[in-house]
């Protein structure tokens, strides 16, 4: 993945070929958000945003996993207002949320990515593409940042 802005704020980790990939890719995160202050949480609201943060992470590496072929790579972009997670594979095609039928489990995780992430989409990347989701940046954590 292409590296943009200060590497203290931006973290990478190769998933091709790992197992167990949700959870690594969790407790990465988990890792990075207390590195950028949003761990241990201060208040109710940072620690719902940090749990958003994680259920959003595991949402997309799942849907890479059953729809994708599996990550490649996860990469997190963390600024004084947003922070973005972007997760690649191997299959070209459009993500697209499914609306799950009445009695059938699953097709959940995009609608879950829709309501919690300010943003999200995809772009091409090399043979597949890369899912991308954004997240605002609690007020008190942004505050740290500017410091």
């Amino acid at each position: 993945m292409e590296q943009r802005g200060s590497p203290d704020r931006t973290r990478s980790l190769v998933l091709a070929g790992a197992t167990d990939v949700v959870t690594r890719s969790r407790d990465f995160v988990r890792r990075a958000l207390a590195a950028w202050n949003w761990l241990p949480a201060a208040s109710q609201a940072e620690q719902e945003a940090a749990e958003d943060v994680l259920l959003l992470v595991s949402e997309v590496v799942a849907n890479a996993c059953l729809h994708g072929g599996g990550p490649g790579a996860l990469r997190l972009h963390c600024t004084e207002e947003r922070l973005r997670i972007e997760v690649t594979d191997g299959n070209p095609a459009p993500p697209v949320p499914v609306r799950a039928r009445a009695g059938q489990p699953g097709g959940h995780g995009l609608l879950i990515v829709e309501r919690l992430a300010s943003r999200w989409g995809y772009r091409p990347w090399r043979d597949g593409k890369c899912v991308w989701l954004e997240v605002a940046v609690p007020a008190p954590i942004r505050n740290q940042v500017r410091r």
